[in-house]
Order: C-alpha cells, then sequence, then structure tokens
C-alpha cells in the first residue's frame, strides 16, 4: 500500500524513509498542545463548579434535581453549540487557512469565560444571571466547536506520516490536559477555600484565570505556521470552488458515519468517566469532595498518558489493534470501578486511574478522522462529524446519567461499558484500519 506524508500531502515511494520529527514540528506540536490545553480548560472548568454555579444562579427554593437538572443544562448547552461555530469556523479554515481559524477560536473561547468569572448571581439580578450564564456557555461551545478539529488537522499536516499517531495522541494529551489542570484547580480552591467563601467570591477565580489562560494562548500561536498542505492546496487553488460541507455530504458519508459513532464513544469516555464521576461519586456513595477530586486528578492524569500511549500504539502496532485493546480495556476497567466502589481510598484511586488510562483511547477518534477525509475538505469534514454528533451524545449525556442512576446506581458503567463494546465493533469498519490513506487523498 502507498504510504502518505502526512506533512506535504505527497505519496512516499515504495521503501523511502519518512522524515523525522524536526525542531519545527517539536515547536508546532508543543504550542499547540499548550494551546488546546489551556483553551479546553476554559469549556470543561464549568463542570468542576457546577453544584455551586446551581446554588448561585437559581432560586434558593428551587428543589435540588430541578436546580442540578438545569445546571446541567447549561452545561449541555455548551455542547449544542458546537455544530454550529464548528461549521462556520471550518469552512473559512479550508477556505482562508487553518491557522486564522485556529486562533479566533480561542479567542472566542476566552471571552465569555473571563465574562463566567465577573458575572452577578440570581441573588443581585434575579432571572438575568443564567440567562447571561447560558449565552456565555453557548459563545463557548461554538469557540470549541471549531478549536478541536481545527488543532487535530493542523497538526496532522504538519507531522511525518511514520509519528502521525504519536502527533495526534500528543495533541489529544495536551488538550486533555486542561481538564487536569481544571481538576488540580478545583481542588486548590475546594482545599484553599471555605464553603462560605467559595459561595461569595472563590468559585470566579477559575473562570477568571481561564480568561487569562485564554489571551495567552491567542498570544502564542502568533508563532505557528500554515500547514504545508493547506499552502499547496491555495497555490493550486483547488479550495473555495464549492462549500465544503455539500461536498462532505455528497461525496463522504461513511466517513461521517464513522467519525460521528467514534464521537459518541468518546463523549461517553470523557463526560462520564472524568466529567460526570466526581460529583456522582460524591451524592451516590457520599464520597468526601476531596477524596473524590483527589481520585479525579489521578484518573485525568492517566488519561492524558493514555493519549500518548495511544498514539504511539497506533504508530507502532495499527490502528485496528490499538482499537480492539483500548475500548475493550475500558469496558473492562470500568465495570471493576463502579462495581468496587466505594472501596477504600486507595482502591478508589487506583481503579479510576486504571480505567482513566484506557480513557486514553479517545485519541483513536483524531487519527482516524483526519485521514478519512481528503484534505481539501478536511477541516469541515471532521467538524461536522464530530460536532454534531458531539452536540446530540455529549450534550444529552449528563442528563441521560442523572435521570438513569435514579434506577440503577450502576447506570454509568453500564452506559460506558457499551460504548466500550461498540468501539471495538468499529475497528473492523473498513474506513478504520485499511485503504484511507490512498482512498481519502484521491478522492
Amino acid at each position: 500500500m502507498t504510504t502518505l506524508d502526512y506533512s506535504t500531502g505527497k505519496a512516499l515511494p515504495d521503501g523511502a524513509p519518512a522524515r523525522p520529527l524536526t525542531k519545527k514540528d517539536y515547536k508546532t506540536l508543543g504550542l499547540s498542545a499548550l494551546g488546546g490545553t489551556l483553551e479546553f480548560y476554559d469549556f470543561v472548568v464549568y463542570i468542576f463548579f457546577a453544584n455551586v454555579l446551581g446554588r448561585l444562579f437559581f432560586p434558593e427554593q428551587m428543589p435540588e434535581w430541578l436546580r442540578q437538572l438545569q445546571t446541567l443544562g447549561i452545561f449541555a448547552a455548551g455542547y449544542l453549540a458546537r455544530p454550529l461555530g464548528g461549521i462556520i469556523i471550518a469552512h473559512y479554515g479550508d477556505i482562508l487557512g487553518r491557522k486564522k481559524m485556529f486562533t479566533l477560536s480561542i479567542f472566542l473561547m476566552s471571552l465569555p469565560t473571563l465574562v463566567i468569572g465577573l458575572l452577578p448571581t440570581y441573588e443581585a439580578i434575579g432571572i438575568a444571571a443564567p440567562l447571561l450564564l447560558l449565552a456565555m456557555r453557548v459563545l463557548q461551545g461554538a469557540a470549541i466547536g471549531g478549536e478541536m478539529p481545527g488543532a487535530w488537522v493542523f497538526v496532522a499536516e504538519h507531522v511525518p506520516q511514520k509519528h502521525y499517531g504519536l502527533a495526534v495522541g500528543t495533541l489529544t494529551a495536551g488538550i486533555t490536559g486542561g481538564i487536569l489542570l481544571g481538576s488540580l484547580i478545583a481542588v486548590g480552591i475546594n482545599s484553599w477555600f471555605s464553603t462560605s467563601e467559595i459561595n461569595a467570591y472563590a468559585w470566579r477565580i477559575p473562570f477568571i484565570l481561564g480568561g487569562v489562560f485564554g489571551m495567552v494562548s491567542v498570544y502564542l500561536r502568533r508563532f505557528l505556521e500554515e500547514t504545508p498542505i493547506f499552502k499547496e492546496l491555495a497555490e493550486r487553488k483547488k479550495i473555495g470552488r464549492e462549500l465544503p460541507l455539500k461536498t462532505i455530504l455528497r461525496e463522504h458519508r461513511p466517513a461521517i458515519v464513522l467519525v460521528a459513532l467514534m464521537t459518541w464513544v468518546l463523549s461517553t469516555a470523557i463526560v462520564v468517566v472524568i466529567l460526570f464521576t466526581p460529583a456522582y461519586l460524591q451524592k451516590v456513595f457520599q464520597i468526601p469532595a476531596a477524596l473524590s477530586l483527589q481520585a479525579n486528578v489521578a484518573a485525568t492524569l492517566m488519561l492524558t498518558i493514555g493519549c500518548l500511549f495511544t498514539g504511539w500504539a497506533t504508530d507502532r502496532f495499527g490502528t485496528k489493534a490499538v482499537m480492539i485493546v483500548g475500548w475493550g480495556g475500558m469496558t473492562v476497567t470500568a465495570y471493576l470501578f463502579y462495581l468496587g466502589l466505594p472501596g477504600t481510598p486507595t482502591s478508589l484511586i487506583a481503579l479510576y486511574a486504571l480505567v482513566g488510562f484506557f480513557v486514553g483511547s479517545i485519541s483513536l477518534l483524531p487519527i482516524v478522522g483526519v485521514r478519512a477525509f481528503p484534505p481539501a475538505v478536511r477541516f469541515s469534514g471532521l467538524s461536522f462529524s464530530y460536532n454534531m454528533a458531539y452536540a446530540v451524545f455529549g450534550g444529552l449525556t449528563p442528563v441521560l446519567i442523572s435521570v438513569g442512576q435514579q434506577y440503577d446506581h450502576l447506570f454509568p458503567a453500564h452506559y460506558v461499558g457499551a460504548m466500550g463494546i461498540l468501539g471495538v465493533a468499529l475497528a473492523f469498519w473498513p474506513l478504520s484500519y485499511k485503504g484511507w490513506q490512498v482512498r481519502s487523498e484521491k478522492s
């Protein structure tokens, strides 16, 4: 099979050595991963303070279950807004360039994050408080909708084919590092401030920090260069001839379905295991907030390591084998973790970290997804498929889990386990392990 070098988009002759990673590649990877860390922190920090936001932005007399549902609903609104932002940003990313949209998306994220940190609460302005919170969350969702697919495409089109998986895995690890950063700051806030201090003012600190982080990322991305593939497309004038989304819907429907299903697996792994579980541990098993957050830090750290390992493993062993082992491992370890609750502090942290490592298999989505579409519509194809699926599955999952656990406290384990099985099944999808390298470039 002909092998493609994704830093040029050209086929390598049989037996030709792939070029190694250069100093410029490491710079691109480092700045992209750091920017992804800071931006994804902005997007997820909301969930770590969801209980506090629920108390401050909704009426005191509202029933607890309804307050939680509405708070999670606002969190879900960020996911529902992703497709529109993703489609618009990706459209111009395929026409005007990856770098410009890559920088714009992070600016559009940092501004509403800063505003959330400055918002007056329900006690001060009444119903306007949750409405403004909702508006800012929608803006965040639109921004992240363009950021993640753009970041994956940007890095994938810079690096040599030999290190493609590792590079995409490294970027994904950087993005998940935003969750780790949010978790660490949540632990710090809960350790350094009393409950009354958090409710009074300390809850604002993470959001204000997020706004500052975002502006730093905007500055850092000035030092990145446009991808070689986009430059070549521009020189050949192969961009802008047709609305990219129209081409995708007409010619690449199998790739859309594949990426959407993989997004369902990814969104379940992140939303349920990493974002939802700390609150679940506290409410269902009365595990102290400090301990549940410490366990979450361990799981998120292992998630980041797992993303790196998954990327490296696909370069070494192939994508199909890694999908089977990675998603199968997530199913098994998820049941071990949830069935073992509440356990001891040691077993809680150890098992949460173990399932977190296998959640690192989420790197498989961009590794497969970028290669599923040809360069001229790659940004739009990945963004549309990923964001439409995430809007549905990522947005509804918190509500679904919240309702499901009322009937079965092991519902999160069943849901994660089912998605792991789906991930294994997708390893046998034709595009997921053969033919994409030539087919996707010649489509």
